[in-house]
Parts: C-alpha cells; sequence; structure tokens
C-alpha cells in the first residue's frame, strides 16, 4: 500500500462537508477505509449519516472527484455501504467537539 498517496487522499477527503454539518466527513467517520495499492488504483468504503440523505447523491461523487485529483492516484472504487451504519460514536473526538456532543 502506498501511504503517502493515501495520506494525501485522506487530506483531500478532509476538505469534504456534509452540507447539514460543520464537520469534514472524515472527522465524521463516514469514511470507513482508504487503500491505495502500489499503481496508485484507490479504493474507498464510505458510508452516509442515514440511507435517506440529503447529501446521498452529491457527497460520493465529490469524494471520488477529490480522491481522483490527488496525484499518484491512477483510479478510484468508491463503495457506498451501510454496515456496519454508522453512529454519533464514530466521529473523531475533534468532530464531537465542534459539534458539543462532549
Amino acid at each position: 500500500m502506498d501511504e503517502g498517496i493515501r495520506q494525501r487522499v485522506i487530506e483531500q477527503l478532509q476538505t469534504v462537508y456534509d452540507p447539514e454539518i460543520p464537520v469534514n466527513i472524515y472527522e465524521l467517520g463516514l469514511i470507513y477505509d482508504v487503500e491505495v495499492d502500489d499503481d496508485g488504483s484507490t479504493r474507498i468504503r464510505m458510508t452516509l449519516t442515514t440511507p435517506m440523505c440529503p447529501a446521498a447523491e452529491e457527497l460520493p461523487p465529490e469524494v471520488e472527484t477529490k480522491a481522483r485529483a490527488v496525484e499518484g492516484v491512477t483510479s478510484v472504487q468508491l463503495d457506498l455501504v451501510w454496515d456496519p451504519p454508522w453512529h454519533p460514536g464514530m466521529m473523531s473526538e475533534a468532530a464531537r467537539l465542534e459539534l458539543g456532543m462532549t
């Protein structure tokens, strides 16, 4: 796995925000996994806060576009999953602080 590219992809994902929550999707815990092969092939497993999330049509394409823009990424496979279901406990400590959930 190419850790340098992986870190740059994560940095890009930290610029994607759920339009209803003022915290980036990475800190919200919506990104379950980022894998980058040595050839730059990138796989991202993500979820949304709920299957009926109003941002369902815009967030996955934005994630894919931002990941593709990272130097060294040759392809992106985005898997939108619902298992395990997202819950507030998946948020980072920084996200909980930002939302006043401490």
